[in-house]
């Protein structure tokens, strides 16, 4: 068996550098390393979670990402899920950053809260929180989850 005891970082493909770093930025993801050796640059946030954008994938900006949006199911990571205490805050300001939630807010009818957005290169991220059933009635748009959205 191999004893597993943290979660390191994701590699993140993305096309265009600056617009992954200034999207990444908006979620509070900061420059620590970029590899002069490889594709590779490494981000951190405050609370040290770290992301490596690779920085060779094709600019598909009019195409579908194939692992979420064809209605064949490929095997892969669909989604990255961030959690967060608030939501709502989190929720103004991706709409003040004009990001579009593309699906949420959600309850998974078990206290957790998400919303589903996109990156510039469309891979899908969810920030999740969890509420009590007070908190979530103060979820404007709140709905129950669909799977098929």
């Amino acid at each position: 068996m191999i004893s597993i005891d943290r979660f390191d970082h994701l590699g993140i493909r993305v096309a265009q550098r600056q617009r992954a770093l200034d999207f990444y930025a908006l979620l509070g993801f900061q420059v620590v390393l970029e590899v002069d050796f490889d594709a590779v640059i490494i981000l951190k946030n405050d609370q040290g979670l770290e992301l490596n954008l690779i920085v060779n994938g094709l600019d598909t900006l009019e195409a579908k990402n194939i692992l979420m949006d064809v209605p064949q199911k490929y095997t892969g990571i669909t989604h990255v899920a961030f959690g967060v205490k608030d939501i709502k805050a989190c929720i103004a300001h991706l709409k003040a950053h004009e990001i579009p939630i593309t699906q949420g807010p959600v309850s998974f009818g078990d206290g957790h809260v998400s919303i589903f957005f996109r990156d510039p290169d469309k891979n899908t991220l969810e920030i999740r929180s969890r509420l009590e059933s007070a908190e979530e009635q103060s979820i404007e748009g709140l709905s129950f989850y669909d799977p098929k959205a």
